[in-house]
């Protein structure tokens, strides 16, 4: 037997599932030759170097001082974030070893950039 409050929760809940249907998050492509110009830099040990000290996916002879780069855009949903972390992690986190490749001028803006959009198809 349907009450007001029954038939209330009812149109509540239909009116939640209806709106949920139509929130569509915005998609993001990345570009594929930011991705792959980005993956270069990342294994470059002349460059970007990440491999040095992180296990990455088809890396080669990873190293082991810093986290795993894996589920990256699960880990920083805002992409400025990491992208702030490549710049120069000494500003959030003083005690870290990795370098500020942004503020030392270590690899380009652009290369920064790619390095974002490579990390985030791990």
């Amino acid at each position: 037997m349907r009450t007001p409050f029954n038939h209330s929760i009812y149109v509540l809940l239909a009116a939640m599932f209806a709106a949920s249907v139509f929130v569509v998050q915005p998609v993001v492509l990345a570009d594929e030759n930011a991705v792959e110009q980005g993956k270069k830099v990342a294994f470059d040990r002349r460059a970007g170097n990440c491999l040095s000290c992180h296990l990455m996916e088809d890396g080669e002879a990873p190293g082991n001082l810093g986290p795993p780069l894996v589920a990256m855009k699960a880990r920083f949903p805002d992409r400025q974030k990491l992208r702030d972390m490549i710049w120069d992690i000494t500003t959030s986190r003083p005690e870290a070893m990795m370098p500020p490749f942004g503020r030392h001028k270590v690899i380009s803006e652009q290369d920064i950039d790619n390095i974002v959009e490579y990390l985030y198809t791990l």
